[in-house]
């Protein structure tokens, strides 16, 4: 069964429905640093460098010699800084328009489903008219649930991050699905503890260089979680490389210091787990609490701007790109850019792997 994935980012949607044994035929992505690192991680995923804004469904099934009905599902999450409750909450951001593209796209491909993942902040009034106008799109061909908003933590995610997904489908091709299937049941709580646990705490201010970042792991953590870190390798997914370096040597990329100053170090000593510092606003994670939602910064075209990093629980720093990752649901051995900026972005910008799986195996077997 094959999904294509609109805004595919760095893959955390992809990998999700390749767990979930959906084959990802085709990628759709524009920015550079990122298509990159996808293409990395789902080798065998056919990516394709485009805008979204100057491609049609129809280009893009003769572009791949698909058929209409022939694509069970796309998935994809469009830019959300328009709509996020924590950004400027612009409603002329023409990033916005793209949410509506997504439903264009579907509705000249006519998939079995689709399911496309935004902030909360698109549920408020302000927004109502693009929900509306993007799923005039799909009227009368699925049937389309109410937006359903998912708590990552509730997943065996360890954070809080919130987000509502939008899901249709051909009611001749599904078996009947309701929004209570897509509850979760007997999932064990992830805590940053748990999600922390054999990675390397001391990290070196001036590790800064890529092949600085790979560093020895203890593979100590058990269940469903860490059985989600470590394996579970769809078949044409993943770096080979990185994994042969995981799997044979117990690496892992992405352990990336931060030289803070001397001030900014006596700070940091100073707050407490739960608590943020009053200048840079970074939040000192609570071992036997959750992550708060992971911010993404901006590219280039928006002012280069980093986001705002949580501290580590016990040292004085901010975390790594692969506590980030972790924190995620990120497996170990998935890989995100050299650089600290880009890997928050594509970190930030992404659905959890772990919270992606779940909805789309509840979707696979109605399928079936």
């Amino acid at each position: 069964m094959q999904v294509i994935d609109l805004f595919c980012g760095a893959g955390g949607f992809g990998l999700g429905a390749s767990r979930a044994g959906f084959d990802v035929s085709v990628s759709v992505e524009i920015d550079p640093q990122t298509v990159s690192v996808h293409r990395k991680n789902l080798p065998n995923s056919t990516l394709w460098e485009k805008d979204i804004n100057t491609l049609s469904g129809v280009e893009l099934l003769s572009n791949f010699e698909l058929q209409h009905r022939e694509v069970d599902g796309v998935i994809g999450g469009p830019p959300c800084q328009g709509f996020s409750l924590i950004g400027r909450r612009n409603v002329c951001d023409p990033r916005n328009h793209l949410f509506i593209r997504f439903f264009d796209i579907v509705s000249e491909i006519v998939p079995k489903f689709f399911l496309a993942e935004n902030v909360l902040g698109l549920l408020s009034k302000k927004n109502s008219h693009i929900v509306r106008e993007a799923l005039s799109r799909v009227e009368g061909k699925y049937e389309v649930f109410s937006p359903i908003r998912l708590v990552a933590s509730k997943y065996g995610v360890p954070t809080t991050r919130e987000r509502v997904f939008f899901f249709g489908y051909l009611q001749d091709e599904l078996n009947r699905i309701q929004p209570t299937d897509f509850i979760p049941e007997n999932i064990k709580t992830v805590r940053v503890k748990d999600a922390l646990k054999g990675l390397p705490k001391t990290i070196d201010p001036y590790w800064i260089r890529e092949e600085d970042g790979w560093r020895k792991i203890k593979k100590v953590i058990t269940g469903n979680f860490g059985s989600k870190l470590y394996s579970h390798i769809p078949n044409g997914v993943g770096d080979g490389d990185a994994i042969r370096r995981f799997m044979k040597h117990s690496e892992v990329s992405g352990c990336l210091g931060t030289r803070h100053t001397e001030l900014v170090l006596q700070r940091y000593s100073k707050i407490e787990p739960g608590r943020c510092d009053p200048v840079s606003k970074s939040y000192r994670l609570d071992n036997n609490g959750f992550c708060p939602t992971l911010r993404a910064g901006t590219t280039k075209e928006m002012g280069s701007y980093q986001a705002v990093r949580p501290l580590h629980p016990s040292e004085n720093r901010v975390i790594t790109p692969r506590e980030a990752a972790r924190l995620q649901g990120y497996p170990d051995w998935f890989q995100f850019h050299p650089t600290k900026w880009h890997s928050f972005r594509q970190i930030g910008n992404s659905v959890s792997p772990i919270l992606a799986e779940h909805i789309l195996r509840v979707i696979r077997r109605a399928l079936d």
